[in-house]
């Protein structure tokens, strides 16, 4: 299985009052979700109800599109990074899903940002 690292161009953030997510068999409680794209690949970050279950993460090859859920109390700290590291990197990953990420590159220790 395919996997595919993309640099993260664009983000939108979208709140949900809530919805039910059908998603490898579980159904999550959707209260956000932060979607990133990058040149024709975009990775679904849905931010979980506390008392939600976990689907699994996952890539689509053919659609070019991954899913990865996280607790509702990250978001803000992923939109941080989102709005202040550049570059940031979507990790689609269909050959181990649980190491679906996003990550910024190489910085050297103590650089402030500009």
């Amino acid at each position: 299985m395919e996997a595919k690292v993309f640099e993260i161009k664009e983000y939108m953030v979208v709140w949900r009052q809530l919805e039910l997510l059908e998603h490898n068999g579980v159904t999550a409680k959707i209260r956000a979700l932060v979607r990133c794209t990058g040149g024709e690949y975009t990775l679904d970050v849905y931010f979980l109800a506390e008392d939600s279950p976990f689907p699994q993460a996952s890539y689509d090859v053919a659609n070019k599109k991954g899913y990865m859920f996280l607790h509702m109390a990250d978001l803000f700290a992923f939109v941080d990074m989102l709005r202040n590291e550049k570059p940031v990197y979507g990790h689609l990953r269909g050959d181990r899903p649980e190491w679906m990420s996003v990550t910024t590159g190489k910085e050297p220790v103590g650089e402030a940002e500009g």
